[in-house]
């Protein structure tokens, strides 16, 4: 059962409402591209992001389905484009949940390894189905219904909470970098402009899932709001003028995902390649 229908089927008091937990209930509905949980179940292909980030097997293996995967829908897979697919895919754990609750709810939970897992999906392509939020810490602001609970931590404004969120993401992401990097084809930069990308495009996507891609967008240039080494750089959302002469919200990407290396395909708009940038 998910989060969101649990919360629905069942009585609860205001404190279960006012947790973390409740956060995660609320927020469930208004995305698509997960499924959320607080204590999801053993087993069922579910993973601590701190398990992947300590046994690089688990990350050679996820590779190499997505190896598998590619080399039956396009016939080749190249080892930078496995490796990007899946150093994207992971970084867009921490920075999705993270984006979620601060753009809904206005809060940031531990977003240490240790308190996240994943589910990878057990057929066709390997890319993250699942996210879990394993403890019940928060930052939030003075007015938050729940800022009494002793796991939650008040700070003062937005501004505050968005130091935290990009403080938390990034202590994430330097675990990954160390890690992945060790047994990967991609260098250092290219895994810290990764995560630039997977941060900033997360905070735009809650927004526009949510219904106000503005606000969403907002979010980003809080959090991104300047660089933030060893972040490559600050958000680069902004409008552009669509072929029908319409406007439109996109960013310029910092990484290059590598899926020019399959056959037929080429870069994606916004690729650093063609901008000549080093990726």
């Amino acid at each position: 059962m998910s989060i969101e229908r649990s919360f629905r089927d069942a009585r609860h008091t205001r404190a279960d409402l006012d947790s973390l937990a409740g956060s995660l209930a609320r927020v469930a509905g208004l995305q698509d591209r997960f499924e959320l949980r607080t204590r999801p179940p053993e087993g069922a292909g579910w993973q601590r992001c701190s398990d992947l980030l300590s046994d690089p097997r688990r990350f050679a293996a996820w590779r190499g389905r997505l190896a598998e995967w590619l080399s039956a829908e396009y016939g080749a897979a190249p080892s930078r484009t496995a490796a990007g697919y899946v150093m994207s895919w992971y970084l867009r754990v921490p920075a999705y949940l993270g984006a979620l609750l601060l753009h809904h709810e206005r809060r940031v939970p531990s977003l240490r390894p240790e308190e996240l897992a994943v589910r990878i999906a057990p057929e066709g392509r390997p890319d993250p189905v699942g996210l879990a939020v394993l403890g019940e810490s928060f930052h939030c602001l003075p007015l938050d219904p729940g800022s009494a609970r002793p796991e939650a931590t008040v700070v003062a404004d937005d501004h505050a909470l968005a130091d935290v969120l990009r403080t938390r993401y990034v202590a994430h992401a330097a675990r990954f970098v160390r890690a992945y990097g060790a047994v990967c084809p991609l260098g250092p930069r290219t895994l810290w402009a990764a995560a630039t990308d997977a941060l900033d495009s997360c905070l735009w996507w809650v927004g526009r899932q949510g219904g106000d891609e503005g606000s969403g967008v907002a979010d980003a240039a809080l959090v991104l709001r300047s660089r933030f080494p060893p972040l490559t750089a600050a958000s680069t959302l902004r409008m552009a003028t669509t072929d029908a002469g319409g406007r439109t919200w996109t960013r310029t990407r910092e990484s290059c995902c590598f899926t020019y290396l399959l056959p037929g395909r080429a870069e994606c708009d916004g690729c650093p390649r063609t901008r000549g940038k080093q990726v």
